[in-house]
């Protein structure tokens, strides 16, 4: 009795481990198909990946991956720099293709424009947080941001333009990413998409924090952007956009990479050669030091790891304030202002840089970078508060130097005359904030402030800040009628 017992318990066991290796099974598919060029021409040697693993095609332009459905909802191309993806309405398109699970055998093939020429020399803009959640903020965004981006665009004489949207394009109102795509489609560069905590549908959860397949937080950015985690190459450089927001659903998340993201990374770059030029895009910073890291990535120390190889300037958004980091002497994180500013409640950040976005010349592997106020002409990189405009330092001058890091100098003149050693570094709330924000702080302190006690005797201040890159810029403030 005891062994027929056991058997059945066996048997019972068997039944249900083949069901659901079977229910497995049912969610992998054979993902293959062929790359090629315009003029039909095979290419090889074209990184394919579903989100979790790779493969390149072979001589004959030829790929095949075994893909799960549980985590894979796309196959795409790492698009070479000899090659690029087709553009319409701003948005490129064409690299990528949905997994289709009832087809046991998903083929996909793309097509792939050939350069003319090599192109070493570019221009990125890095944009955070539109964060639009109603059409009165779309407008402004519209009427605002837009005209800005488009002189600038219009003053870069026909160089190649690509743009990142570093997330939140939209406040969890996923009606409004068609009119933002409509708003954005006859802008003259390329724009690509990272996702924020706020382009997550909230009815859900992410895919890996799902218990179904079938509904996931990402899928509306997804329609509209494609894939999350992707990458592709221009120039010299290697271009990445990663979703490092862990959705749990309902407004609720926290800022990190999954295992299997961080795998998904090493994997794509295990196809770079180390020293290569890396621009990593996230949605939420990796290294602030302000606001005692809030916001940071909790894994960071893991993804600055696998960086390390490599030449890497981090872009992230977020925080709604502005700061620069030097992680290492081979990691640099740009947290930049936010388009939208403190939530479109006047014309800046938290910290008290402007809204705007962030110019990027990538001239072979060398970058050199420049904010743009929203509204501002492009040498508008500081401002100056007089004494007495700064409410907690009512006998000094301040200066708010968002761009700031340790590799810019400052000087001050009083009366044409420099006075060495007088400008401090002090942590603050910036005023520019308090007043839009009626008076009210937040507490949050940033410490690209600056301060002098002029003298009694001085008429005139000018406070002189240059860059890494040697560019200066200048400001005047007359101290005594």
């Amino acid at each position: 009795m005891k062994t027929s017992k056991l058997l059945i318990s066996l048997l019972l066991l068997l039944t249900v481990s083949s069901s659901v290796v079977q229910a497995s099974m049912k969610e992998k598919v054979t993902v293959k198909g062929v790359v090629t060029d315009t003029g039909k021409k095979p290419i090889a040697g074209v990184v394919v990946t579903d989100g979790a693993n790779f493969t390149q095609t072979d001589e004959k332009g030829r790929y095949s991956l075994l893909s799960d459905l549980c985590q894979s909802k796309f196959v795409y191309l790492s698009v070479p720099a000899e090659y690029k993806a087709k553009i319409k309405d701003a948005l490129p398109f064409g690299y990528y293709a949905p997994l289709n699970k009832t087809q046991q055998i998903n083929q996909h093939n793309f097509v792939l424009e050939r350069r003319t020429a090599p192109t070493d020399d570019f221009v990125f803009i890095a944009i955070s947080d539109p964060q639009v959640k109603n059409e009165k903020q779309l407008d402004r965004f519209r009427t605002e941001t837009l005209p800005d981006l488009e002189a600038t665009l219009g003053s870069l004489g026909g160089q190649e333009i690509y743009g990142m949207m570093l997330g939140d394009i939209v406040w969890d109102a996923m009606q409004l990413f068609a009119p933002y795509k409509e708003s954005i489609a006859k802008l003259n560069l390329t724009m690509y998409h990272t996702i924020g905590n706020h382009d997550f549908d909230l009815q859900y959860a992410a895919l890996n924090n799902t218990p179904t397949a079938d509904e996931w937080a990402e899928h509306v950015f997804e329609a509209n952007f494609g894939p999350t985690d992707y990458s592709f190459n221009v120039g010299k450089a290697h271009i990445i956009s990663m979703k490092d927001i862990d959705y749990y659903g309902q407004k609720k998340y926290e800022e990190r990479f999954t295992p299997a993201q961080l795998e998904w990374l090493k994997k794509d770059l295990s196809y770079v050669a180390p020293g290569t030029l890396v621009l990593l895009n996230l949605h939420a910073p990796v290294a602030n030091r302000s606001d005692k890291g809030s916001g940071n990535a909790r894994n960071a120390a893991q993804l600055f790891e696998i960086l390390n190889a490599y030449e890497t300037h981090i872009f992230a958004g977020h925080t709604h304030y502005y700061e620069n980091r030097v992680v290492s002497p081979n990691i640099y994180e740009h947290n930049i202002g936010a388009a939208c500013g403190a939530w479109w409640a006047g014309e800046v950040n938290r910290c008290g840089a402007p809204n705007g976005y962030l110019l990027l010349n990538v001239k072979g592997d060398q970058v050199f970078w420049q904010y743009k106020a929203t509204g501002q002409p492009l040498d508008y990189q500081f401002r100056i508060y007089k004494p007495g405009e700064f409410q907690s330092q009512p006998e000094f001058l301040v200066a708010n130097i968002w761009d700031y890091d340790p590799a810019w100098t400052l000087k001050y003149f009083e009366d044409g005359v420099e006075k060495k050693g007088v400008l401090e570094s002090f942590d603050d709330e910036d005023q520019a904030f308090i007043t839009m924000n009626k008076g009210k702080g937040t507490g949050y302190h940033t410490y690209h402030l600056f301060r002098v006690r002029p003298s009694h005797q001085a008429q005139q201040a000018e406070v002189v800040a240059t860059n890494r890159f040697g560019q200066s810029f200048r400001q005047k403030v007359v101290l005594k009628p």
